[in-house]
């Protein structure tokens, strides 16, 4: 049975989930998330921050049948989260005036993809200059976000485009507390707690 929070609904859609220290979970361990879609049904995030290292988007490309270019950019792959991790999701600026087929506006910043057709003009070098390639995505039940928020497992931060497409990805976290106003070396694992 889904519980639902008795806390008042406040919609994070386009905002930043932090991972803090002692969230538990080791797939989200030191995650920065960018929420897509946030409800009272749920959420859907991606997690922006994790590369990873076995994956390719040359190889991603050549596996789809989708030629490469002289101006293919070298794109790195996230780890979007634990669910549906065979499908890809671009997170770009809504400025993109690319395909509108299977996109999501997320808010007058940011939008998501999830076609053949935005992974063809990247390959051309014609897609869009900012955007995170991630695999799979991280939900959440009805009321499930803001219970693990309650219990200090995630900060919320805006969604600043310089941390969200910043180039060195292992620097997300910090520069994401950061934008708060917090050092990592401040963070007690037992935030909140007396």
């Amino acid at each position: 049975m889904t519980r639902r929070s008795t806390a008042p609904f406040h919609d994070l859609t386009g905002q930043l989930l932090i991972a803090m220290p002692d969230l538990g979970d080791p797939r989200f361990q030191g995650s920065v998330v960018f929420l897509c879609a946030h409800s009272p049904d749920g959420a859907m995030g991606l997690i922006v921050n994790k590369p990873m290292q076995d994956v390719r988007f040359r190889d991603m490309l050549d596996q789809l049948g989708i030629a490469r270019a002289a101006a293919t950019p070298d794109v790195q792959v996230c780890y979007g989260g634990p669910v549906q991790m065979r499908r890809g999701f671009i997170l770009h600026s809504a400025a993109y005036a690319g395909s509108r087929k299977d996109r999501l506006e997320v808010d007058d910043r940011y939008a998501m993809s999830a076609t053949l057709d935005i992974l063809t003009e990247i390959a051309r070098g014609t897609g869009p200059v900012h955007n995170i390639l991630a695999l799979g995505y991280a939900g959440w039940g009805p009321g499930q976000l803001e219970e693990e928020i309650a219990h200090n497992s995630w900060l919320t931060a805006e969604a600043l485009p310089e941390v969200v497409f910043a180039p060195r990805m292992h620097d997300k976290w910090a520069a994401a507390l950061a934008s708060l106003g917090i050092s990592p070396l401040t963070l007690s694992s037992q935030a909140g707690h007396a």
